[in-house]
């Protein structure tokens, strides 16, 4: 059974989040997000994506902590593995790309919509953060410096540090997102934020964002598989251990 579906409307890509209430990440979904990334970006009639959840209680709630729990650590880095490509893949993406973020964005959920290039959040209490430090993990190095290239040094130690959730005018003001809107009217701004963008000169724009993208790629890259070992040596850690049977508990 397919996680997302993905629907075209007068040249805009739609791509929706579609496993259960809270979307949460495994591998099969991931891996579904690349393959429909994929054909994106081959597909010449496509000038731009929007990104959104199936429902307004959450865009994703993250990792699928219950599933990847007991994993082994090989599966497990077949798993992460796999997302950072997704995130890099998107945040790549030759053509514009808008986040609607109709319900809580949360932790591995928030680094998809970080990967846009634009985001547009409904009001109300839509929660976003990246709480990875309460789970006793860091937040995953591409996001990292996709987080600090977005919204500066000093927000980006703010929002990873402490681990906290954010009201849409708070992550307004910190620039995680770039709208706050009716929930009513996110998508139909997204999909004209994609669909106007994508009517720009395609290879001007390309190389606009190439440039805007290169670098932090460049980081990522040279410190991959540095910081993907450290990464699951925390997820392994006694401490990681403890707050993820919490956190389980709750999901």
């Amino acid at each position: 059974m397919k996680m997302i579906t993905l629907v075209s409307y007068d040249k805009v890509a739609v791509m929706t989040l579609n496993r259960g209430v809270t979307n949460p990440l495994n591998l099969e979904l991931v891996n579904e997000i690349r393959e429909a990334l994929e054909r994106v970006k081959s597909d010449a009639t496509a000038t731009g994506l929007v990104l959104t959840g199936s429902n307004e209680k959450f865009f994703s709630i993250g990792f699928d902590i219950p599933h990847l729990f007991d994993l082994s650590r090989e599966d497990v880095t077949v798993f992460y593995r796999a997302f950072n490509r997704a995130c890099m893949d998107l945040f790549t993406l030759p053509k514009p790309t808008v986040a609607a973020i109709g319900g809580h964005a949360i932790a591995g959920g928030c680094i998809l919509t970080l990967c846009c290039d634009y985001r547009v959040i409904a009001d109300g209490r839509k929660l976003m953060g990246l709480n990875e430090i309460k789970l006793g993990v860091p937040v995953p190095y591409p996001a990292d410096c996709i987080l600090r290239s977005l919204v500066g040094v000093r927000w980006a130690s703010e929002i990873m540090e402490t681990g906290e959730f954010y009201h849409p005018g708070e992550s307004l003001e910190m620039g995680m997102v770039d709208r706050v809107m009716p929930l009513g009217e996110v998508l139909p701004m997204a999909m004209e934020k994609a669909r106007h963008l994508g009517s720009m000169p395609h290879e001007a724009y390309e190389m606009i964002k190439r440039s805007r993208t290169e670098m932090v790629e460049d980081e990522v890259l040279a410190r991959w598989e540095e910081k993907e070992r450290l990464f699951l040596d925390c997820w392994y850690s006694d401490e990681a251990r403890r707050r993820l049977r919490e956190a389980m508990e709750k999901f």
